[in-house]
């Protein structure tokens, strides 16, 4: 088994859920993350005198699923083909980490491993 996590940006949350759903991944969560890669921030309007600010962070959400090994390739194409912006794609489009996961067990029934997914 391994956890996928990406941090995209937010605007294509439906674009991925509807990806990892097509893959055959039914079950993930997300959450909106604040935080600065190679994008370094942006450019923010303040005020009423049309100033603007610059923001050393940005927002993004974090989708992460477990899944079978198998499935890993799958699952990473399928972020990137739905998180990409168009053509070459641009700085900020997200990044994805896989780390193994070594057990998981489900509350409810007391399941454990693959079998919990």
């Amino acid at each position: 088994m391994i956890c996928i996590e990406a941090v995209i940006r937010p605007e294509r949350i439906g674009a991925v859920t509807s990806a990892l759903e097509d893959v055959g991944v039914p079950g993930f969560y997300y959450y909106n993350v604040t935080g600065q890669g190679r994008q370094a921030g942006g450019g923010v309007f303040v005020g009423r005198a049309g100033q603007t600010s610059t923001r050393s962070a940005v927002q993004k959400t974090c989708i992460r699923t477990v899944v079978e090994d198998g499935l890993k390739d799958k699952v990473i194409d399928a972020i990137i083909e739905a998180s990409k912006s168009p053509g070459e794609g641009i700085i900020g489009d997200g990044k994805i980490f896989v780390t193994p996961m070594l057990d998981l067990a489900r509350v409810r029934t007391n399941e454990r491993g693959e079998a919990a997914l």
